[in-house]
């Protein structure tokens, strides 16, 4: 009599785990985004991949000011990331974001917005293109890139042209297909 409760438990977990099995597929956004960087009706979401590294940026003369100097963008490199902590390619000048498996993407931003975080560089929406093999990345429409934190300039100004500052970020970037 008293292994009918506990098939009856193992029934349960079956049931539940079967259920949490139905998640799986395309990933689910988890952050609320600014209208402006919502992608088109016509696009769903595919992969979320992070990403750690740093925004380059070098020492150079301002252009509305002779003889300053500012920060001056230069690109980005990161690695990049599945949900699992597993590498899955790297980011780059272009910018591009490009596969293990040789699918690359390059990016022009369309909208920015403010991070919600002080001291983290603007969430964007970017157009992409295919510029690499087929593979996981090739099918890429647009690019969100939210959940920043770090990566802007220095705040302190810089003193000698040509010197390069590497700032420390992190970001998700949410890639999405057309339909």
């Amino acid at each position: 009599m008293e292994k009918a409760p506990l098939a009856g438990s193992w029934i349960a977990l079956i049931f539940l785990l079967a259920g949490g099995c139905a998640n799986f597929g395309a990933p689910q956004p988890t952050l609320q985004v600014p209208d402006n960087l919502k992608p088109s009706p016509g696009e769903a979401l595919a992969q979320i991949v992070s990403a750690k590294g740093a925004q380059i940026y070098e020492c150079r003369a301002r252009k509305d000011a002779s003889g300053a100097l500012e920060w001056a963008f230069v690109a980005p490199e990161a690695e990049l990331f599945d949900s699992s902590g597993r590498r899955v390619g790297r980011h780059y000048a272009g910018p591009h974001w490009e596969s293990d498996d040789g699918s690359k993407i390059l990016g022009t931003v369309k909208q920015r917005a403010d991070a919600p975080t002080p001291g983290a560089i603007p969430w964007l929406l970017l157009t992409a293109k295919s510029v690499g093999a087929d593979g996981s990345f090739s099918k890429v429409t647009s690019i969100q890139r939210v959940a920043t934190a770090g990566g802007v300039a220095p705040a302190t100004g810089c003193s000698q042209a040509g010197t390069q500052a590497r700032v420390p970020y992190t970001a998700e970037y949410y890639f999405f297909t057309v339909k």
